[in-house]
């Protein structure tokens, strides 16, 4: 490293900090002008927009760490600096953001930016941020013409009524709706349904977060209703009418104020909502505050801040670590062809690496693998598809290692894999929520689990068909099952888009042994899909094939297939509810309806 004069090398620390908050500022400039341009496709339901819009978003980020890395390069020659000047521009870039109003995610940045130049050495905290060194308590918006992060509203004071039209009408939002009045009476309605008689209290309130969110095809109020001691969600969608007489125009779809369904709502299994954000730590705590439980790293991911997310993550998973003694091992369920997965029972994960070779008849490539994990990243997940961490020389401890994941990592994974000290660095592994393996839930399911879980499972898969994923490897070993009783797919070597496979229908039999031939007796192609074959592998137990043929039995009809391969080569968007079809206020109260709208 090329050593400079003190003087110098402080204006160099300072002028290269600059540069890298340049880079983040141009970075978060692009990602809130992602979200205003996410109210103009919701504004006119241009949702192949809004999706491609998604997928510029999310490759976004690592376009701003090399733009920013290569004017490092060109002006300061990067690789190059010393330590002392290194640890300068770190120090010049937290006084670079001490006014700063995203200081967390610029941090982030930096680390992103840093770690591209660095030796993993170096990855401490004297020259990147380990731990946060600028606090995000009480960032106000204290210029003039800022959004305040929340509004308030003081019902007790204007009428319930008036106050929810004026929560509603307050977004300014350019499309008419259908019928405001009628809409609001279903939200006091499902209140008075879920709370009962509500006595005010003197603090009774409703707090709507400035900015509304957006995601697929609807717009969300995300708010919070304060009450006494009670602090309940406020979550009201707001989707176009697609038919009837209110076509083209807005109708609030249903109001939660439960907490569970919010989680789903913000669940890793879901696409990243648009957020215009001046402050995202505000953002964040006040989500919090609806959802106690959720990790402040998921939600920073949810928002749309992935890196983010996965910094917060990291440092969790460190302090997991130094409070915790138990090993990693291998995860439960059947080992993979592809990958060797392996999780900390103490910490709600799973650590996926993928081996350097695999048995047949799995013919891949690592390459094509880590494809088909960027697929889903960028792709609609619809609430079926689970998100992945990705990461690159993670250090483990090797006294938390069960000695035969060691033996499993040096034999099936030695390339990505190496040893410093007493630590066991991966080069390349993807982290992911911890599930309960769907075989083992129908494995050890009481009778109703497993009427359950098939019923998930059948749904789970049509949603990847209206979503073009073919999953490929449609085995119950590769779906999980959350927390929230959801059925969620995660083994993705084999997923092909559904409308580059081709639907067949199985041919007769040509002659009465054809049947019992092991192989079969017709001609298939590389992207062949037989759902006719299906039950051979999905109905071997008696339980699930009863369950299966009540729930789901056009599954095996390539029919079924074959329309939803239509309706995508015909340009339809899919699109998902995160909550029941019943809590929508056309199924729960169609009398406020007419027959002919249908939202």
């Amino acid at each position: 490293m090329r050593h400079f004069p003190k003087l110098l090398s402080s204006q160099i620390g300072f002028d290269v900090a600059q540069t890298v908050l340049d880079g983040f500022n141009r970075h978060y400039q692009s990602f809130c002008a992602a979200a205003v341009h996410a109210r103009a496709c919701f504004e006119s339901a241009d949702w192949r927009g809004l999706q491609q819009l998604a997928r510029e978003r999310i490759v976004s980020y690592d376009e701003r760490v090399r733009e920013c890395l290569r004017a490092l390069e060109d002006e300061y020659d990067a690789e190059s600096i010393d330590d002392e000047v290194w640890e300068q521009i770190k120090l010049h870039y937290i006084g670079l953001l001490t006014t700063h109003r995203q200081p967390e995610c610029a941090e982030t940045f930096f680390n992103s930016v840093c770690c591209k130049i660095l030796h993993r050495s170096y990855f401490n905290n004297d020259f990147i941020f380990v731990r946060p060194a600028i606090s995000t308590e009480y960032i106000e918006n204290d210029e003039p013409a800022a959004k305040p992060t929340y509004r308030a509203y003081y019902p007790a004071k204007d009428g319930l009524a008036a106050t929810l039209a004026r929560i509603v009408t307050n977004f300014q939002l350019d499309t008419p709706f259908e019928d405001l009045e009628r809409d609001v009476s279903c939200v006091m309605r499902t209140m008075l349904d879920t709370f009962g008689a509500v006595e005010p209290k003197p603090n009774f309130q409703i707090h709507t977060l400035a900015s509304l969110f957006f995601r697929n095809q609807s717009a969300y109020i995300v708010g919070r209703i304060i009450n006494g001691d009670l602090i309940a969600p406020f979550v009201v969608p707001i989707r176009h009418v697609e038919a009837g007489e209110g076509a083209g125009k807005l109708a609030l779809d249903t109001v939660l104020l439960r907490t569970d369904p919010v989680l789903i709502m913000f669940s890793f299994a879901h696409s990243y909502f648009f957020v215009d954000m001046e402050v995202p730590s505000a953002y964040v705590e006040f989500l919090r505050s609806i959802m106690p439980r959720k990790a402040k790293g998921e939600i920073y991911t949810s928002l749309g801040l992935q890196k983010q997310g996965k910094n917060l993550f990291y440092r969790d998973l460190l302090h997991h670590l130094s409070h915790s003694s138990d090993q990693f091992v291998a995860a439960p369920g059947i080992r993979g062809m592809v990958m060797i997965v392996f999780t900390l029972p103490s910490f709600p994960y799973v650590f996926k690496v993928i081996k350097d070779r695999f048995p047949a008849p799995k013919e891949t490539t690592r390459a094509q693998v880590e494809a088909k994990y960027q697929l889903v990243k960028r792709h609609d997940r619809l609430g079926r598809l689970a998100d992945t961490l990705e990461y690159s020389s993670v250090a483990l401890p090797i006294a938390r290692l069960d000695e035969a994941l060691l033996k499993e990592l040096e034999t099936l994974a030695p390339s990505v894999i190496e040893y410093e000290g007493d630590q066991l660095v991966i080069r390349h592994l993807y982290i992911e929520r911890r599930m309960v393996p769907l075989n083992l839930w129908l494995q050890n399911g009481s009778d109703e689990e497993v009427e359950h879980g098939i019923r998930e499972y059948g749904n789970a898969v049509k949603d990847l068909m209206r979503a073009n994923i073919f999953p490929g490897d449609m085995l119950y070993k590769n779906f999980g099952v959350t927390r929230h009783g959801r059925v969620v797919f995660y083994d993705y070597d084999e997923i092909e888009y559904l409308t580059d496979c081709n639907v067949r229908a199985v041919p007769a039999p040509r002659y009465e042994d054809d049947e019992l031939s092991d192989e079969p007796w017709y001609a298939v192609g590389p992207r062949d899909i037989f759902p006719e074959t299906y039950g051979t592998f999905l109905l071997g137990d008696p339980r699930v094939k009863r369950y299966f043929l009540a729930h789901h039995a056009d599954f095996f009809e390539p029919a079924l297939w074959q329309e939803s391969r239509t309706r995508l080569l015909a340009g339809e968007v899919p699109d998902c509810l995160p909550y029941d079809e019943a809590e929508r206020f056309r199924q729960r109260y169609p009398e406020r309806f007419h027959e002919s709208s249908n939202l």
